[in-house]
């Protein structure tokens, strides 16, 4: 079925199957272009270019697009993709919505872990933590302006943080380079050498949109709609739920808007 749908959306790419990798993050901060070689969800592309979806480290998505990169689809967090769509980078009314997708705690493989269960065993950890990692882009963003302020710990917290940029988080943790990782729990998963603790507690928890649009400029738009199309179809949902999110193609078939 992938290989399928596959053939019909990249033309000229390779027409081998390839196998579904779906252990790796199927859509968090990607940036695609489309008629090239990638192994995720059957279809087949010949580069990716991955970078987060906010912040200034040379890899981001946003500063990629304003130093020229050519680029055909770009799927990356909803907030910071109509940044790019207000600042001319990406086709309007292209967008379509992927995935939810939320933060969870990770600890390196074998590490004790800790109680997250409430808010109040929530801030217990925070507290006791050594140091705690989490990305420049939304996760982080959300942690370290919001909740950690929210919490009343942002003074005690901002000395033993560390923000990650050019990788997962979870890669830092499992080098010792810090206790704790944060990031969404698709981005968690594919790390080896750390334990995922769980995710957020409810009461603190921020659901992340995970969005596709087509990149202006974008050598063939039909194409890149198309494969969009297809990421956002049921074919592509149980990709999507094997990764750590939750398929927004599936509130049509459940009936939720």
């Amino acid at each position: 079925m992938f290989a399928a749908a596959a053939q019909a959306l990249v033309g000229e790419a390779t027409k081998a199957r390839c196998e579904l990798e779906a252990a790796e993050n199927a859509f968090a901060k990607l940036c695609i272009p489309v008629g090239q070689k990638l192994a995720r969800l059957g279809l087949c592309y010949e580069a990716i270019a991955r970078g987060a979806s906010m912040g200034d480290s040379p890899t981001s998505i946003p500063i990629r697009m304003r130093r020229g990169e050519q680029v055909d689809v770009l799927i990356m967090v909803g907030d910071a993709l109509d940044a790019l769509l207000k600042e001319g980078k990406v086709v309007p009314g292209s967008r379509v919505d992927l995935s939810r997708s939320i933060i969870g705690m990770a600890v390196r493989a074998g590490a004790p872990k800790p109680d997250i269960s409430s808010v109040d065993a929530f801030k217990r950890a925070m507290l006791a933590a050594k140091s705690v990692a989490y990305s420049e882009s939304a996760s982080g963003v959300y942690l370290s302006t919001n909740l950690f302020p929210r919490l009343g710990i942002a003074a005690a917290m901002n000395p033993k943080s560390k923000k990650i940029s050019g990788e997962p988080v979870g890669a830092a943790v499992a080098r010792g380079e810090a206790e704790i990782a944060f990031q969404q729990i698709s981005e968690l998963r594919p790390v080896a050498g750390i334990d995922i603790v769980g995710p957020l507690p409810p009461e603190l928890q921020v659901v992340t949109i995970f969005a596709a649009g087509i990149a202006t400029g974008a050598r063939d738009a039909n194409l890149a709609r198309g494969l969009i199309a297809f990421l956002a179809s049921p074919a592509a949902a149980g990709a999507i739920e094997k990764s750590g999110m939750e398929p927004i193609a599936s509130d049509s078939q459940s009936g939720r808007r």
